[in-house]
């Protein structure tokens, strides 16, 4: 038996300090609890993704001296770790080190260049996939990316005898994707008749959250272990390498093929010395959660994650008696604690009595403060200073920015004051169709519910509230609102949500063509509609703040559309109209 652990860290870039120390004590733990070989995830040393920290030379060497310090500490024991190697170029790489000294370096092949990475600006691709033969057990590494398509190096090495293979992750949650990863991984180890170790990183960074959520898989595509999703943890099990063997002999590893061949494999033999395990480890299978709380944990780990990470430790949320704020503060609350978070209410002439008396029993609920600002003679000021240029024009959107604008401003004003980060409130339905208003609702400096469609919204606050209700019913059921004019509805602008998202779901999160959509059963008009929104509003979303991403394709590095664009989709193809 081999006995692996897999470190879950919820690890900082750029902290290569306190990254290594916390990989030195992940390494001390598995030699306490009798590990063979333990591993951590991607780019561990630096955090991840660095991004442009990979051009600061000093930045490169001071994780190559990081490297030197954890692998001293292997004494014992080995370990898979992530860093950034350099040579001639680059490299996304994987230590392997054993017993105090590092054997071999392995470098990730496929970069991934798509969505929100961008690995090809920074790396260099690698060629080789050693195996290494520690405790009598040839095992392969490979890098997040290397699995997801067959064959490439997990063929390779297997193919030059790995019964066990390493693979290091930073993988982006979106909603569901664990069951694609699960899926991929048990074909893997099933095809190329491996036991196969997947560790991901877990935690916040800047848009990205990592669920974790580490699986180990046997020869026969097998769970055998899952650690927790969203939560550090440290996954353990035995797994046995002679069943690998076994089977081989009547299933060999399929010949590698095509551009694979070229991969260069080798074996390096370490140490034949068994373990000698006398009690099992009888491995974790933490249960998956159920849809709305995976999106509603993944919330709270980027919002928590975000602000702490950056240095802040309250918050504050304009609460405007609607179900977006009201969301937007209860996740703030179970992220941080109801005493880092404060909201402030600000009725101007068109506020309906039941936002305010809404937003006071959400704020009650939930226990935190509600700072009350009327923002009405602040506008009426601004309208009498706007009234010699605009004389003679009747009312519109200007008026209502103006409101939202104020609003923004007060709400920089505390964060000015006190230290809060302002988290804003609009959802992906909202900025999909720029019903938000620049440097108004949009002001602050994180979006938690940037990605999170309007009827997914709705979903999570049921979740939350069948867990302990905190928000009224009557924010549920009430009609959606920006009370900047009298009698405002959402649907004055945009139809149903029930109805707009799939539309949205479709252009922006699938790219179908307008066409497509109208056969999907939607009015060509509407589609149209739609769409014309969505593509003139590009300059709002390149100025929104920066959001979690929950969906297969968010606002932001996911999407990325030049502001100054005169091409058009429509349901009836035309190439350069404008608007």
């Amino acid at each position: 038996m081999l006995r692996v652990g897999m470190a879950q860290l919820n690890l900082i870039v750029g902290d290569l300090e306190g990254n290594t120390r916390r990989i030195c004590e992940a390494v001390d733990h598995a030699k306490d609890l009798g590990v063979d070989l333990v591993c951590f995830p991607e780019l561990s040393v630096t955090g991840y993704p660095p991004e442009d920290l990979l051009l600061k030379p000093d930045f490169v060497r001071g994780n190559l001296a990081a490297m030197e310090e954890i692998t001293r500490r292997t004494l014992g024991i080995a370990a898979v770790v992530g860093f950034v190697d350099q040579g001639t170029h680059l490299y996304n790489a994987a230590a392997i080190c054993v017993d105090g000294e590092r054997v071999g370096v392995y470098h990730k092949q496929r970069l991934p260049n798509y969505g929100v990475f961008d690995e090809k600006r920074y790396f260099y691709p690698g060629r080789r996939g050693g195996v290494y033969v520690i405790n009598g057990v040839p095992i392969g590494v490979t890098i997040c990316e290397d699995i997801w398509a067959p064959g490439g190096t997990c063929q390779a090495e297997a193919a030059e005898g790995a019964l066990v293979i390493i693979n290091i992750n930073g993988s982006p949650y979106h909603a569901g994707k664990w069951r694609a990863r699960a899926e991929m991984l048990g074909t893997r180890a099933r095809d190329y008749r491996v036991v196969l170790c997947y560790n991901n990183l877990v935690g916040g960074q800047d848009e990205l959250v990592f669920d974790g959520m580490g699986m180990i898989f046997d020869h026969t595509g097998t769970l055998l272990a899952r650690g927790l999703q969203f939560d550090e943890d440290f996954i353990v099990s035995d797994v046995d390498p002679e069943a690998v063997r076994r089977h081989r002999m009547f299933s060999p590893v399929p010949p590698v093929e095509g551009e694979d061949r070229d991969i260069e494999s080798f074996t390096i033999h370490v140490s034949d010395k068994p373990a000698g395990h006398t009690t099992p480890q009888k491995a974790r299978l933490e249960p998956p959660l159920e849809p709305s709380e995976e999106v509603y944990r993944a919330l709270i780990l980027g919002t928590r994650d975000y602000v702490r990470k950056n240095g802040f430790r309250d918050v504050v949320i304009g609460l405007s008696g609607g179900i977006d704020s009201a969301l937007v503060a209860t996740i703030a609350c179970d992220a941080l604690g109801r005493e880092h978070v404060h909201t402030a209410f600000m009725p101007a002439r068109f506020t309906s009595a039941d936002s305010g008396r809404y937003a006071s029993e959400v704020a009650q609920n939930l226990g935190v403060q509600m700072i009350d600002l009327s923002i009405d003679g602040i506008f009426q000021a601004s309208l009498n200073t706007l009234q010699p240029v605009t004389a003679g024009r009747p009312q519109d959107v200007t008026e209502e920015n103006v409101q939202a604008r104020i609003r923004g401003t007060l709400l920089m004003a505390l964060s000015n004051k006190f230290g809060w980060l302002v988290l804003t409130t609009g959802n992906k339905s909202e900025m999909s169709v720029g019903y938000a208003t620049l440097y108004g609702d949009m002001a602050g400096g994180f979006a938690v519910i940037k990605d999170v469609p309007k009827t997914l919204v709705y979903e999570l606050v049921r979740w939350r509230n069948r867990q302990h209700a905190v928000i009224p019913e009557g924010v549920l059921t009430r009609a959606p609102t920006a009370e900047l004019r009298p009698g405002q509805k959402d649907t004055d602008t945009l139809p149903p949500y029930e109805v707009l998202d799939p539309i949205l779901k479709m252009y922006v999160e699938e790219d179908i063509p307008p066409q497509e959509i109208v056969a999907a059963g939607y009015p060509a008009d509407l589609v149209n509609r739609i769409i014309a929104m969505v593509d003139r509003n590009e300059y709002k979303r390149r100025q929104a703040p920066p959001g979690l991403k929950i969906t297969p394709k968010a606002f932001g590095k996911d999407r990325r559309l030049p502001i100054t664009n005169w091409y058009r989709s429509t349901t009836q193809h035309r190439v350069g109209a404008s608007e």
